[in-house]
């Protein structure tokens, strides 16, 4: 497995600019693919090249990222490219095995340099390939209870497995398993939400080799992690997720119902949390007038202009995903003293005033006005002191 897609290269600046009509496949490709594709090193096969006319491709498979290189050749733009794979997937030999079988079904047989949708539809192809290839991996491996995992889940629509090899413990199995319904659309629980990428939580669960038949004795559990796309972070957050125990002699169709019901209720509430959310953002304006800046989808912060006597400052709220069970982290923010580097003076975040979940908007919003009341003079007090000691 290749590192992961944070660790894949840059788009390179030094390079010439992509052929035309090569440039055209990847911007497509990168625009209209459901997949969180990353374009890694640009570069060109000729010294000296005008146009380049081959790239790095960062592609998700099975929580992880594979590189490959795709090929083209800038002086013959109209010929589909080749790809070159990881150095640990040299048996992965996808169009080898097309021309051996005289299989013409490969979008490649179709190849059109006109067409955009040429490298989207070929990168879409190779990684389904590449999931089966895997798939048939690790369907050799000698491990009773791999092997009856493999045969109770894998027909899960949209699961992923491979092997995680390892120097310095025994081989392991990785099982990507995706959770809720696989057409579950994030996007409709969030009005105006600017996801262009679909939304996924996953159950990772890895499995050690034992490399025996049958079982000698009650196998360990497997090592879980809930994993979620990162933009769905904003909405819900997979690390507050407590999981279900894994019981002894228990398998994934036994513990995966229960966990998929439980983060129905969690998105359901966390979905809920965003009204509870805005409607604290709304109760701000009567109080501490109009917020200058809110956040209109997830109501995640918002910002008031306060004034006290001659001192005025900002309030920022950042209201957590567990609100109301958890309260705004309030921020002060001085208009009229800037540290020794011109940038405005802040307080250190607050979340030690009165509160109760209990509470209507309306009180939260009172509450925490009467708070900031005699709050406001400390933070003056502290601005003060700051400018006086860089003098």
């Amino acid at each position: 497995m290749s590192p992961s897609a944070d660790a894949a290269a840059p788009v390179s600046t030094s390079a010439p600019p992509l052929a035309p009509l090569i440039a055209a496949q990847l911007s497509y490709l990168l625009s209209h693919s459901k997949l969180p594709i990353r374009v890694g090193q640009i570069w060109s096969g000729c010294r000296n090249g005008r146009h380049s006319d081959r790239f790095t491709l960062s592609i998700p498979f099975c929580l992880d990222y594979v590189h490959w290189d795709f090929v083209y050749n800038a002086l013959s733009p109209k010929v589909a490219p080749d790809v070159v794979f990881g150095p640990d997937d040299e048996g992965f030999q996808p169009l080898v095995d097309y021309a051996e079988a005289g299989n013409d079904a490969s979008c490649l047989a179709r190849w059109d340099y006109r067409d955009p949708r040429g490298l989207v539809a070929l990168v879409h192809e190779l990684r389904e390939l590449y999931i089966e290839y895997h798939k048939k991996q690790v369907a050799k491996v000698d491990d009773a209870r791999v092997t009856f995992e493999l045969s109770t889940v894998l027909s899960k629509e949209g699961i992923e497995v491979c092997m995680v090899p390892s120097a310095d413990r025994p081989d392991e199995v990785k099982f990507a398993v995706p959770l809720l319904d696989v057409d579950f659309d994030f996007n409709k629980l969030v009005p105006g939400c600017p996801w262009r990428l679909p939304q996924k939580i996953h159950l990772q669960v890895i499995f050690p080799i034992s490399r025996s038949s049958s079982y000698s004795s009650v196998p360990s559990a497997p090592r879980l992690k809930l994993t979620s796309t990162s933009d769905l972070k904003s909405l819900f957050s997979v690390e507050d997720v407590k999981l279900p125990p894994w019981s002894n002699g228990m398998c994934l169709a036994e513990y995966l119902p229960a966990l998929e019901e439980s983060l129905n209720l969690l998105v359901v509430e966390a979905s809920a949390s965003i009204g509870a959310r805005r409607r604290f953002i709304e109760a701000l304006a009567p109080t501490f007038g109009r917020p200058i800046e809110a956040d209109p989808i997830f109501c995640r912060r918002a910002t008031v202009l306060s004034i006290s006597g001659v001192f005025t400052f900002l309030v920022h709220f950042a209201i957590p995903l567990q609100f109301p069970k958890q309260q705004p982290v309030l921020t002060l923010q001085s208009s009229q003293h800037c540290n020794a580097d011109g940038i405005p003076i802040t307080s250190p975040p607050i979340n030690d005033y009165p509160w109760s979940p209990r509470w209507d908007q309306a009180e939260m919003v009172e509450r925490i006005y009467d708070f900031l009341t005699d709050e406001c003079q400390n933070f003056k007090k502290f601005c003060s002191d700051t400018v006086t000691q860089q003098k």
